[in-house]
């Protein structure tokens, strides 16, 4: 085995800026489709950081020292139409199966998946199920004796189980479409408004429900009051609820929760469209903020910027954004376009902590649905597509997430996830690029931290007509710069740095090493005071495949 250093060794391993960093993984998802969240790795040229010198056509500035959110993961609604399509796939093709979870779900870093941690489930029927239900529709049952976890098909559980099996970093974020029949005005699930008196009772439901999850072995992450409390729809269950009422709500669960062992799972409100974010949601937390950890949002009114007027409003409280559909028809770079411009890094610029698609999985016409529903007219489309022949189709919502969900992913086994950088974009072509960027922290503090750019070059028609056109741009970290030329797609990269406080620390450490050099001449040969032992990343050569970088300690 030959060792290649990817630093320099001894004192300066400690000094300026950064030293030695190089970028060396890639992954690319092109307009074209000629790469489809592609990895390169670029050995033996990898891309250095050197001084700084002129600016490329765009110019990436990123700011280490001011971190914003911690992001949860990206991800889509397990319905119980995706869980049933994916339960067939596993009855009648088991290694299709696994492939698929593994694609979507693998969060080991480096590996070719996208690494999805987020999954919305819904608390009993929505209008991606096989029939409406509750998990109590027994009439008048406010003692809520007949309440029964297991009215949810038994494959919703069971796919939910394999999946985390395959990331154990999984949030599972449960919430109804629509409180028990009873509960309503409407006396159906489909449509309707909540009735008030029954806000202690329906807090108790929702407690059960997560004590049901907890008896199917199911750790949740947080738990909503009612998905889209502003629809109303007759033929899906949907259900109106105001925001005083969701508070009170909220208020009722919160206390329930915390009496019951689940102080550490979280409350997320609104959970509906853009539009109203300086609306619902900041009255839904000016009524009860001791009882919500934040609020979500959906993608099918207004725009993601709107997302601020609920962050100004409360900058304590968590965002996330949880739902957006594509539609069978559409065309595949747009869309590609749209979801990382409002979504993956939109979204997730302007404060979310989340971002999610619809449907998991569905097969090619948008179904199985709700028999009689009108949502989703035109055919709904899946993050996966799953055939009945057993062969399944990745559509433009992975693609994009892959490409996302690659810079957010723990760096070691339980280490943390990625946090928001901030960064800016200059330069002549500044207008082609969007970006977003993040750092993700180690097991060991010690170890340098992983820092990750996820750009979308959406520069196709530059001079008004079509003609796709990359980018060179430089990066500015620190005070040292890389050039890089992005296709017009989505390009994610990653290098490694020392943590900001880790790097002054072995500031001093230099420091002393160079005053033991100079004692060092005044003792003679033979008499050099011991070194600390320092840590490198190492590239390496095995029977002349280049391998990934590991850290050595030298001593």
């Amino acid at each position: 085995m030959i060792l290649r250093l990817a630093v320099l060794a001894g004192a300066a391993f400690a000094v300026g800026p950064v030293v030695g960093q190089q970028i060396y993984d890639i992954w690319t998802t092109t307009w074209d489709r000629a790469q489809l969240f592609t990895y390169t790795n670029l050995s033996p040229n990898p891309i250095n950081f050197v001084s700084p010198g002129a600016i490329g056509q765009a110019d990436i500035t990123i700011n280490d020292e001011t971190l914003a959110q911690s992001m949860v993961g990206f991800g889509a609604t397990l319905t119980d139409s995706s869980a049933l399509l994916l339960n067939n796939l596993k009855s009648q093709n088991p290694s299709n199966y696994q492939s698929v979870l593994s694609t979507l779900f693998d969060p080991t870093d480096g590996a070719n998946a996208a690494g999805l941690s987020y999954l919305r489930v819904s608390l009993g029927a929505s209008d991606f199920s096989a029939n409406v239900y509750s998990f109590d529709d027994v009439s008048g049952d406010t003692s809520l004796s007949n309440f029964n976890i297991n009215n949810a098909p038994s494959y919703l559980f069971s796919v939910i189980k394999d999946i985390q099996a395959v990331n154990p970093y999984l949030s599972i974020h449960i919430l109804p479409w629509s409180p028990p029949a009873w509960m309503k005005d409407s006396g159906t699930m489909n449509g309707g408004n909540f009735l008030s008196q029954y806000t202690s009772v329906y807090a108790s439901y929702l407690l059960k429900a997560l004590q049901g999850f907890q008896s199917k072995g199911i750790n949740v992450y947080a738990i909503g009051i009612q998905n889209e409390p502003e629809n109303s729809n007759p033929t899906y269950p949907t259900c109106k609820i105001s925001a005083s009422q969701e508070a009170q709500i909220g208020t009722a669960l919160r206390t329930l929760m915390n009496s019951n062992g689940f102080s550490g799972v979280r409350i997320v409100g609104y959970d509906h469209n853009w539009s109203d974010a300086a609306g619902y949601p900041v009255q839904l937390l000016d009524d009860a903020s001791t009882a919500f950890s934040g609020v979500a949002f959906h993608c099918y009114a207004g725009n993601f910027t709107q997302q601020d007027s609920f962050h100004n409003a409360w900058p304590s409280k968590e965002v996330y954004f949880t739902e957006c559909t594509g539609e069978y028809g559409s065309d595949w770079w747009t869309d590609i376009k749209w979801y990382m411009e409002n979504i993956f890094i939109g979204s997730v610029t302007h404060s979310a902590k989340s971002g999610l698609m619809w449907n998991l999985a569905l097969d090619g016409s948008g179904n199985p649905k709700l028999p009689g529903t009108t949502s989703c007219g035109t055919p709904c489309r899946p993050v996966v597509q799953i055939n009945s022949d057993g062969s399944f189709v990745y559509h433009q919502e992975f693609y994009s997430m892959a490409q996302a969900g690659k810079a957010i992913l723990p760096r070691d086994v339980n280490g943390p996830f990625g946090q928001r950088l901030h960064l800016t974009i200059g330069g002549a072509r500044a207008q082609g690029l969007i970006a977003t960027a993040f750092v993700t922290g180690r097991v060991n503090p010690s170890d340098w931290q992983r820092y990750s750019l996820v750009v979308l070059n959406w520069d196709d028609r530059p001079d008004g007509t079509w003609n796709p056109t990359p980018i060179q741009t430089t990066i500015e970290f620190r005070d040292v710069q890389a050039t890089y030329t992005f296709p017009v797609g989505v390009t994610t990269l990653w290098w490694y740095a020392p943590a900001p406080s880790f790097n002054a620390a072995e500031e001093g450490k230099a420091a002393d090493a160079d005053a033991d050099a100079d004692a060092g001449k005044q003792r003679g040969a033979g008499e050099a005071s011991a070194k600390e032992p320092f840590t490198a990343w190492v590239h390496a050569d095995v029977n002349g495949e280049r391998q990934r970088p590991v850290e050595v300690v030298f001593r």
